[in-house]
């Protein structure tokens, strides 16, 4: 590798120019089971991460619950909103 290769390596790092998150917030409408059903429906997550994510958003008062390009996660928002989930993609 020449000098000016890596020179342009230090200088300009690769960026995720459409990293996203889709946070979930938390509310005192929806119970703890609707939730954990919706995160794996919606979001494909295995019980357990469900879980532990719904136990983040209650206690914390929100946790991203997914992550990737806007494209991705403007459904994934759209769906857990249509359940009536307050969430966002940031």
């Amino acid at each position: 590798m020449s000098q000016h290769q890596q020179q342009n390596n230090l200088d300009f790092p690769e960026t995720k120019l459409d990293h996203h998150q889709l946070v979930l917030y938390n509310d005192d409408v929806n119970t703890f089971d609707f939730v954990i059903e919706s995160l794996m429906e919606v979001c494909k997550h295995e019980r357990l991460q469900a879980e532990q994510c719904t136990l983040l958003v209650h206690y914390a008062g929100k946790c991203a619950v997914k992550e990737g390009s806007f494209s991705v996660l403007r459904p994934l928002c759209e769906a857990l909103l249509d359940r009536g989930l307050s969430s966002v993609i940031e």
